[in-house]
């Protein structure tokens, strides 16, 4: 198991999709939302992913293929 910290920044037009829920559905990856704010143009949330290496990387780059913005947060990620 691993946990990796992200930001993800989604146009306005992806704001309403339910890119994090199905992330955690479909690659078996735990979400937890730690910080996030909306504004009328665009979104952001600092996420904590937890779950098998592999998933989370696939996870991630299915994230960015919806057209949301990755970036890593610093001290991203630790094993145990």
């Amino acid at each position: 198991m691993a946990k990796q910290r992200v930001k993800f920044t989604f146009e306005q037009a992806l704001i309403k999709e339910p890119v994090i829920w199905r992330l955690g559905r479909e690659f078996d990856v735990v979400t937890n939302i730690r910080r996030a704010d909306v504004t009328e143009d665009r979104g952001w949330v600092v996420l904590e992913l937890e779950g098998e290496p592999t998933e989370i990387e696939r996870g991630v780059r299915w994230v960015q293929e919806q057209g949301v913005r990755v970036d890593p947060v610093p001290g991203d990620i630790v094993e145990g």
